[in-house]
């Protein structure tokens, strides 16, 4: 499963707060993620609209998934006008259950949306354990 704790979480909402940006490094806005499971796979998609899939880099080190992107600047002399696209290096840190198989993990890339799917561990999966009786056992005369 998916970890939901963020211990910087409160320390980014008051930088928000203080600062009016709409995100930070630890949490960016730049890479909006969902994340669901289907059975016995989890699914994640983070939106990267514009960026080059030789640019993005994932790695994966024990239950820690990092993305890095970029989205490289413009270029020419042109004035500009609006500049709400962020631009340059950015990543995110995606914190991982024990119960995943992050040996198992593919991820592929369309229309600006990279696609994760990790599957659940087998250790971690529901099954049946079979209960044996010791009905053979004869009595014991005191």
């Amino acid at each position: 499963m998916l970890m939901r704790t963020d211990p910087f979480r409160e320390f980014d909402r008051i930088t928000q707060q203080m600062f009016g940006t709409n995100g930070t490094p630890a949490r960016p806005t730049l890479m909006p993620m969902d994340a669901w499971r289907e059975g016995d796979v989890f699914r994640v998609e983070f939106d990267l609209p514009g960026v080059d899939p030789s640019s993005i880099d994932l790695d994966v080190e024990r239950n820690v998934v990092t993305v890095r992107a970029e989205r490289p600047p413009r270029e020419g002399d042109s004035e500009l006008i609006a500049a709400e696209r962020p631009r340059g290096v950015f990543s995110r840190q995606l914190f991982l259950g024990d119960t995943l198989d992050t040996e198992r993990i593919q991820a592929s890339y369309e229309a600006g949306v990279l696609a994760l799917t990790i599957p659940v561990a087998e250790q971690a999966k529901p099954r049946k354990i079979e209960i044996s009786s010791n009905s053979d056992k004869q009595a014991i005369d005191a």
